[in-house]
């Protein structure tokens, strides 16, 4: 659905699958910055490897963005980036925000 959002806008879109091309802590942080968001928000907490390992355990922000960068499963999606501007799209009437 949110591709479908993306497509009809008719402007200019990238996908990238980072499940195979995997962000750097670097490029994680920047996103969680553009987003406006705390990490622990952006970590899908209903995925089994968050709760056999980490749930219930404290974290600073670097080490949820470390365990989102070992972990890409954790990370979540899709998100929407437009210029400076952000959003998970989820649901994916937020994509909209940002179009």
């Amino acid at each position: 659905m949110g591709l479908k959002l993306l497509e009809a806008s008719g402007k200019e879109f990238k996908v990238i699958d980072y499940l195979e091309n995997i962000p750097t802590f670097e490029t994680l942080k920047e996103i969680i910055d553009l987003l406006g968001i705390s990490p622990i928000e952006l970590i899908r907490k209903n995925e089994s490897v968050w709760k056999e390992i980490y749930k219930n355990k404290a974290f600073t922000d670097t080490e949820l963005i470390q365990i989102m960068v070992e972990n890409p499963k954790l990370i979540e999606r899709p998100i929407v980036i437009n210029g400076p501007r952000a959003v998970v799209g989820r649901p994916t009437e937020k994509i909209q925000e940002i179009l």
